[in-house]
């Protein structure tokens, strides 16, 4: 007989596979005859502590958790990327801060060195501070001589920090 050929010979149809086999959970029959106790095999005590056993997750399950685990991976790195972006808006506004006091400073001094030659300095001295120059007339010159007026010490004082104190009790007791 050809089966895969599309034309089948004969009255009765081949039969089909089924595309899956049903499992059979196969359990122990149970007696309805009761066994004596004699008769009967004595049956271990089992201790109340079981073995955990590894709980295995359905395929569903295991794709939910990895899909979750990779949103929270994707969430940390938006949010350390959004940060960052951060970090940079700050540095950027205050490098333009930075720029800005420079120049500003740079014009201060600028300022500065312009008017510090003598001749703003004078006119600033007669208008806000009412001065004047001096004429011949106000100065005074006086004439001093060459010597040197310090005297050295004729005595030499001691101011006792290098007695030691043996010799600061010996001095008491003799009275000096």
């Amino acid at each position: 007989m050809a089966y895969n050929s599309k034309y089948q010979y004969g009255t009765s149809p081949r039969k089909l596979q089924p595309e899956y086999e049903p499992q059979v959970k196969k359990y122990p029959k149970k007696s309805t005859a009761r066994k004596s106790p004699k008769t009967e095999p004595k049956k271990r005590i089992k201790s109340k502590a079981k073995p955990k056993t590894k709980r295995k997750l359905k395929p569903e399950a295991k794709m939910m958790v990895y899909v979750a685990i990779g949103f929270m991976i994707l969430l940390a790195i938006s949010y350390r990327n959004s940060v960052i972006n951060e970090k940079f808006a700050e540095i950027k506004k205050l490098k333009s801060n930075l720029a800005t006091l420079q120049k500003e400073n740079e014009q201060l001094e600028a300022n500065i060195e312009s008017n510090l030659n003598l001749k703003t300095i004078e006119q600033s001295a007669r208008d806000s501070l009412g001065m004047q120059k001096l004429e011949n007339s106000q100065s005074v010159y006086i004439n001093l001589p060459k010597q040197d007026y310090i005297e050295p010490a004729a005595e030499e004082i001691n101011t006792g920090e290098d007695i030691s104190i043996w010799e600061k009790i010996i001095n008491f007791i003799m009275g000096k």
